[in-house]
């Protein structure tokens, strides 16, 4: 850090396996991706290509160097996953992994459904090539699934060899955890709180006042995603209470 403060949370140091913050890109240029980078990378501990963007993504390989050339995990959204698993194309998306020097993957079933003994399956065998992600929740508003269900799909994830579990928000921050409102379904998280172990879980917050719930709920080290590389900066300084929304936070406590 530029200067001394009393009463900063301890924020665990990279690499770090909890306190992470995943951010979304959804488009970045080369150019943009090296500008966001030159000031944010102490910060950034995985980079997703946001849904299919990849795909569709001019000078894809040269983009991905630039992410790993500051050693940090690049890996494709789930929903390229999902687009190559219903085209019967799974061993040709560990070939496009292979490729990019691809070493994350995400598992998810958020846009197709999968029996999920076959979705674990999925997840045990990726965890060959690399370290797995895999989303859990619905990307459609209207499928509401019940916090004992949440907890089942995550523990099996977790047991089939995923490293961490990803609590689906979409980019917008509005299904899934959320209401439509982009309101936390505060009895859901904290239900699967009871059973799953904080440090094994994403949790996709797009908003600000997403991620505020969580830094308070679980603390500065929480594991948030689907972050936007714009907010990147404001996020860490929230992470240690130099933004108004935590500036209380942390300061009448000893251990900081």
């Amino acid at each position: 850090m530029n200067f001394n403060l009393n009463n900063i949370p301890d924020r665990n140091q990279k690499p770090r396996t909890f306190g992470l913050t995943m951010v979304m890109d959804k488009g970045l240029s080369i150019n943009e991706a090296k500008n966001f980078l030159s000031v944010s990378h102490p910060h950034v501990d995985i980079v997703k290509l946001g849904f299919g963007t990849s795909f569709v993504t001019p000078n894809l390989k040269e983009k991905i160097e630039v992410y790993q050339s500051y050693d940090i995990p690049v890996y494709f959204g789930g929903t390229l996953f999902e687009a190559f698993l219903i085209r019967n194309q799974f061993e040709d998306y560990i070939a496009v992994c292979k490729k990019y020097g691809i070493s994350y993957m995400e598992v998810s079933d958020g846009s197709i459904t999968i029996p999920h003994s076959e979705k674990c399956g999925y997840i045990e065998k990726l965890t060959q090539y690399g370290t797995v992600l895999s989303e859990v929740g619905s990307k459609d508003a209207e499928h509401i699934i019940p916090p004992y269900k949440w907890i089942e799909l995550m523990r099996a994830e977790l047991n089939a060899g995923a490293s961490y579990v990803i609590a689906e928000a979409r980019e917008a921050g509005n299904v899934g955890i959320y209401r439509g409102s982009g309101e936390v379904r505060e009895g859901l998280v904290q239900e699967i709180l009871t059973q799953i172990p904080a440090e094994k879980i994403i949790w996709e917050a797009p908003q600000k006042a997403q991620q505020l719930y969580f830094i308070e709920l679980i603390g500065c080290n929480v594991n948030l995603g689907n972050i936007a590389p714009t907010e990147m900066l404001p996020l860490e300084a929230m992470r240690v209470g130099l933004r108004g929304d935590t500036f209380h936070l942390f300061l009448n406590k000893e251990e900081a």
